[in-house]
Order: C-alpha cells, then structure tokens, then sequence
C-alpha cells in the first residue's frame, strides 16, 4: 500500500488530519458511500442522492486525488486524529462541469452532528484562500439539506439564491475572500 502522495498537504486541526487519500481508505470510504442516508443530499447529475458501489468509490477516489495532480487542490480525507479512524472528505471540489470551486464534505453518519464538518470545512476554506486562485468559492447545497445550510452559515457563507447543478436544484452558498488589510 502506498502513503499519501506529497503534493497533498497535510492540515491539522484540533481533532482531525485532512490529508490526501490512500488505499486503506477504501473500505471504510467505500462503506460510507453505500450508506443511502449519507448519499441522499449528494452528487449531481444521474447519480446524484444514490449510494455508490466499492468500484464507483474507487473511480471516485481516483478522481479526486486527480484533482489534486491537475489542479494543485482537492479534497482531503478526513481521519480522526485521536483514533486514526476514518470519518470522510472535505475540500474543494473543482470537476468538470462545475461552474466554480465548491467547498464540498461528506461523512460517515456516525461522525454527524459532532461538529467534525465544520472543522474540516474551515481548515480546508484557510488553506483555500493562500492555494485556490479564485475571489469566491461557493457550495451547492441541496435545498432540503438544512445540515449543510447551517455548516455554511457558520464558515461565513451567504445563500446567494436557488441554482441548479447538472440537472439538480440546490441553493448556491457563496465564500468571499476577505481582503487583507494593507501594510
């Protein structure tokens, strides 16, 4: 098994490691995937609110450590750092198709509501704004998704309107870069 590749840095908060993804995360990736309740606020397009098999979560790692190789940004992998533990994704997204840079998650449903997609989200967000040559990064929040609203709300974001992603309605939230203050 391979380690994470160097060019995805590693980003430490207080109870977490965003760091690129390796093979041993398959499993526990490939678990979260399949979980209906996990996957019904994601994805865009035919596939999006369906659970994935072992084989699209391979595909779809594949694709965001590919981002990483192609863009010099992505998604992280989400592992607690006291247990080691798996617990999901976050980062920017940026694929083919997307009008702009997304600042997406997922996670395990076990990790919900213990404030780690903040955390992440926030960490992945400071990281973005020194790394990510964009004034404005936006997430696309499925309107029912009232989880995901509130995360946004609390990183600053600012519902610009309804939108629609590749065929799904969504509500754009909008990040802006705060201007620094000049020496």
């Amino acid at each position: 098994m391979f380690s994470t590749p160097d060019f995805v840095p590693r980003l430490v908060t207080a109870r977490l490691m965003l760091r690129g993804f390796t093979e041993a995360d398959l499993d526990a990736y490939a678990a979260m995937q399949a979980d209906p309740e996990v996957m019904r606020h994601l994805g865009a397009g035919p596939a999006a609110g369906k659970p994935r098999t072992r084989d699209e979560t391979w595909t779809g790692m594949a694709v965001l450590m590919g981002q990483w190789a192609l863009k010099g940004y992505g998604c992280f992998a989400l592992e607690e750092r006291a247990t080691g533990r798996f617990l999901g994704r976050a980062g920017i997204l940026h694929l083919a198709g997307w009008p702009e840079p997304e600042l997406a998650y997922a996670l395990a449903r076990d990790a919900w509501g213990k404030g780690f997609a903040t955390e992440a989200c926030r960490a992945a967000l400071d990281w973005a704004w020194t790394h990510v040559p964009a004034e404005r990064i936006v997430s696309f929040i499925k309107r029912e998704n009232t989880a995901s609203a509130r995360v946004a709300a609390r990183l600053g974001g600012v519902r610009e309107g309804p939108f629609e992603l590749l065929g799904v309605p969504c509500d754009l939230w909008v990040y802006r870069r705060v201007p620094t203050a000049l020496a």
